[in-house]
């Protein structure tokens, strides 16, 4: 076993770094305090509801980070949300993030005690909010019983049997004989609390739906989230984004984009300084850290596949289960894990992929994490040790983050990710999450573009991805993307033109070359992404049997239907690409974008850095373009097509209609 124990020559180019490093925070913390406010309302709030953002505040977000100061939420007990509104109590049963409308339901309340002490109104400010598919009930007290004891909408009272309830339309009934109070509550419009208090109560703990925040609101902090922008709000409750360099306005958009301040350039000017003096050691500390760190991964691949359980008995590294790091990688026990995830809680799993099951968790620090539970069986470690070597040789915002691992010899092999709260782009395209006009055209290509970005990313560090899909690619609740699985991914040998290697990839998604052939490159991780493309354009499934048989792969049908001048009938129509000409024209100029990448042979494709920039130039509408024209498809340049017959469909005849979604 290869000795993994740092010696004492690797401690001055680490103390080096260590004190280089605490100098560079002690000059960055003269920075203002607003320049922490896209930090701060980065933050989400998480008590039984998860990662909850703008527009409320709570826990460690300040006021400032919600549309109004009073969106303030509480956690009772560890596990729900409540809103303070007036005298009244409301628990937060369901916040939807894309909509910024909220399920709630009163709180405390008993409603067959007539007393007018007892009695509150249920109803919410209409300034504060707006009901969404909601209808009003009227509960008159103090009637008497005799009067409407045969009702189906009615209750005694508890202090008084001779006296109770009605509620319902006032129309039915003769509600002037009614001497008590009344009040109005809210339930949703598909319910019918008909059958006494029971049935009132039990329409009423479903709770109803309002808006949030006004049209106006949602776009000003769309357009914010866009910038790289976090919404948020003054002390009048006027709508304010904050950038991450301090600025505050409408977006982050230039000029504020460029608008630093003296303290940032102070703190610039002694950083380059003192990164100068650092570079020395840290090009020193890098080259020494590689190599040893590539002897330990060596010997933990060697070691763990040797047993295909992953356990073994003896160890170098027996103080791992205290929560070590070695060479980036942090290692977890297996009893964190489970404290983390309520021992497995099949309630908080978030997806079965093909290499285990994801459930959500937290740890001790506060951190949501997801948590991947590897299969039991060699392949699965190989997998295993792969994603673990890939991963902690990567840092890119559009990729999900590996926070580390269980040992090799703990009881089950587990990767621990960052948790990423808002589903995948399958979920809001054709899944669980899809909703008309919930993902418009503007999202969808910040989705690719920053899709793109992060293969160019894997590319640039001769990494194929190998399993590029919708379901890969995650959403947090800005709709930023992170890529994840990296289970088959490939380390791409410097210099070499394709891996030979048996094809593995999700049907609808593979690269006819590399099934027919065996050959594996980077333009195969191409193709999948225009796969992706066409989803993002037409909203379909990659792979759907219930389609004609010609048209069970979603790229051969793209394909067709471009050739023949008839994209509009795979559009997805919520998308405007009817109504809208800037809309149509960018949907036109992704469709040959896409058309060029599922090409058949890989040479006839362009590079991911060339798909980036062809994105950019389509969403800056051809203003920065320097490489590529825009072509409008729907017209003459159908024609420029049509050269290339469509590839093969080597994934048609598979049974399989789609595969769940691999969270991470």
């Amino acid at each position: 076993m290869a000795n993994l124990v740092m010696q004492d020559d690797d401690n001055a180019p680490m103390t080096f770094l260590f004190y280089a490093s605490i100098f560079l925070v002690l000059v960055a913390s003269i920075s203002s305090q607003e320049e922490n406010k896209h930090h701060e309302c980065s933050k989400p709030f998480s008590c039984g509801l998860l990662s909850i953002y703008y527009p409320f505040w709570g826990g460690s977000r300040p006021s400032y980070c919600a549309s109004n100061h009073l969106f303030k939420l509480n956690c009772e007990g560890n596990q729900n949300s409540t809103i303070q509104l007036g005298s009244a109590t409301f628990q937060v049963l369901h916040f939807d993030p894309a909509q910024y409308t909220v399920k709630m339901v009163r709180t405390r309340l008993v409603y067959d005690n007539c007393s007018s002490s007892a009695v509150t109104n249920n109803s919410v400010d209409s300034n504060l909010f707006s009901y969404l598919n909601v209808k009003n009930i009227t509960i008159y007290y103090g009637c008497p019983y005799s009067l409407i004891s045969n009702s189906t909408r009615s209750f005694p009272c508890k202090e008084d049997g001779h006296m109770g309830a009605f509620y319902g339309d006032p129309a039915t009934m003769k509600v002037q004989d009614c001497e008590g109070p009344r009040i109005e509550v809210q339930v949703g419009q598909e319910l019918d609390p008909a059958g006494g208090i029971e049935g009132l109560n039990q329409a009423l703990s479903k709770g109803f739906e309002v808006h949030l925040i006004s049209e106006a609101q949602v776009q000003h902090c769309l357009e914010c989230i866009l910038s790289n922008g976090t919404c948020g709000a003054n002390d009048d409750s006027q709508f304010l984004c904050f950038c991450p360099n301090g600025s505050e306005g409408l977006d982050c958009s230039p000029p504020h984009r460029d608008k630093w301040n003296w303290k940032r350039k102070v703190v610039i000017g002694v950083g380059a300084a003192v990164m100068s003096a650092i570079a020395v050691g840290l090009g020193f500390y890098i080259y020494y850290g590689r190599q040893k760190k590539k002897n330990y991964l060596h010997a933990v691949t060697s070691s763990v596949l040797r047993n295909s359980k992953g356990i073994l008995h003896s160890s170098s590294l027996e103080d791992s289960e205290k929560g070590s790091k070695y060479f980036g990688v942090h290692f977890f026990t297996y009893g964190e894990l489970e404290e983390a995830t309520n021992f497995f809680d099949p309630k908080r799993e978030l997806g079965d992929g093909g290499f285990g099951k994801v459930y959500f968790g937290k740890l001790h620090d506060g951190r949501l994490v997801a948590v991947k539970r590897m299969y039991e069986n060699s392949l699965k470690i190989e997998q295993f040790v792969n994603e673990v070597e890939i991963l902690t040789g990567l840092h890119h915002q559009n990729l999900v983050s590996l926070y580390g691992c269980t040992p090799r010899h703990s009881r089950e092999l587990m990767l621990v990710y960052e948790y990423v709260p808002n589903g995948t782009v399958a979920d809001h395209l054709h899944g669980q999450r899809a909703k008309p006009g919930t993902l418009p055209w503007h999202i969808r290509m910040n989705i690719a573009i920053e899709t793109a970005s992060a293969l160019v990313y894997l590319h640039a560090s001769d990494i194929i991805h190998r399993d590029v899909k919708t379901n890969n690619i995650l959403l947090d609740n800005h709709f930023s993307v992170k890529v994840a699985d990296f289970g088959l991914s490939r380390l791409f040998p410097t210099h070499a033109t394709h891996i030979s290697t048996a094809p593995q990839g999700t049907p609808g998604y593979v690269d006819p070359e590399y099934h027919e052939y065996y050959h594996l490159t980077d333009k195969s991780d191409v193709y999948s992404f225009g796969v992706v493309l066409i989803e993002l354009v037409s909203s379909m499934h990659a792979v759907d049997i219930s389609r004609r048989r010609h048209e069970i792969n979603l790229s051969n049908m793209a394909i067709k239907k471009i050739q023949s001048g008839a994209l509009h009938e795979i559009v997805d129509p919520t998308l405007g690409f009817d109504s809208d000409f800037k809309v149509r024209k960018m949907i036109n100029a992704v469709a040959e974008l896409a058309f060029q990448c599922l090409q058949s042979s890989k040479d006839a494709r362009p590079s991911m850095a060339e798909v980036l920039d062809r994105l950019e130039d389509i969403r800056s509408d051809g203003k920065c373009k320097s490489k590529h024209e825009v072509l409008d498809i729907s017209e003459d340049d159908s024609a420029l097509l049509k050269n290339e017959p469509p590839p093969p469909s080597p994934d048609s005849n598979l049974v399989t209609i789609s595969t769940p979604p691999n969270v991470v």
